[in-house]
């Protein structure tokens, strides 16, 4: 469970919220002179950065969904957790990406069933679902959270009862003016946090006009850290 939104106001701001299962996934945040990130353990004992963001402007999300057969994981495709972490540590420029995804065919990982939410400091947002194809934009707002974006009746029959944080997210989000601004951000955030098994572990949010992340850990939304990519 996880939800991103980009908002293009007069600054560029990108909000996350990272929800996860303990007993399933080990985590951490990690901050280096080039990223901002939530380091995934995954199977070769080193923390991937598969949410997080380049001092560049690039920010890049998984988000867990159901998936689709025609989206399944092979070895020889380009999968949809090497291209959003290649995008994050700077490898990939948003042009690359695009041009990845309009010329190859992007799968699953082999672990999990993942789709994306890239995007750069000039607002442009590519969203990818593996096996249903991608979207570009740029509008005042983009929104994911675990359901289709691009098929939604896809999606539709694994609807959680009771989850309306895309519905909850966009609505606030239209309600939003040029101003729209880091506190912003975190209040619409902290509105569809989560909560028990699944809860939200890391809130972060980016202003590309500062180059700076603002996150929170464990839903301590009093608590807000700062880091500054240094120029």
């Amino acid at each position: 469970m996880c939800t991103r939104f980009v908002y293009n106001g007069k600054d560029t701001i990108t909000g996350f919220n990272f929800d996860i299962d303990l007993s399933v996934w080990d985590h951490k945040v990690i901050k280096d002179e080039n990223r901002f990130y939530i380091g995934i353990k995954m199977p070769d004992s080193q923390y991937h950065s598969f949410h997080g963001i380049h001092r560049n402007g690039n920010a890049g999300t998984l988000l867990y969904v159901h998936g689709n057969p025609q989206g399944r994981y092979d070895a020889g495709s380009y999968t949809i957790a090497d291209l959003t972490e290649n995008y994050i540590r700077g490898f990939l420029s948003f042009d690359d990406a695009l041009h990845i995804v309009q010329e190859q065919q992007i799968v699953y990982g082999p672990d999990t069933t993942m789709q994306a939410m890239l995007s750069d400091r000039y607002g442009r947002v590519l969203l990818i679902e593996p096996g249903i194809g991608y979207r570009l934009e740029q509008r005042r707002y983009s929104l994911m959270t675990n359901y289709s974006v691009l098929n939604p009746e896809s999606t539709r029959p694994y609807i959680v009862s009771g989850d309306d944080r895309y519905e909850q997210a966009k609505a606030q989000l239209e309600k939003q003016k040029e101003t729209f601004s880091v506190s912003d951000a975190f209040c619409i955030l902290n509105s569809v946090k989560q909560e028990g098994l699944w809860a939200t572990r890391v809130t972060f949010v980016y202003s590309v006009k500062e180059n700076k992340v603002y996150y929170v850990l464990n839903n301590r939304f009093e608590e807000i850290t700062e880091y500054s990519f240094h120029s």
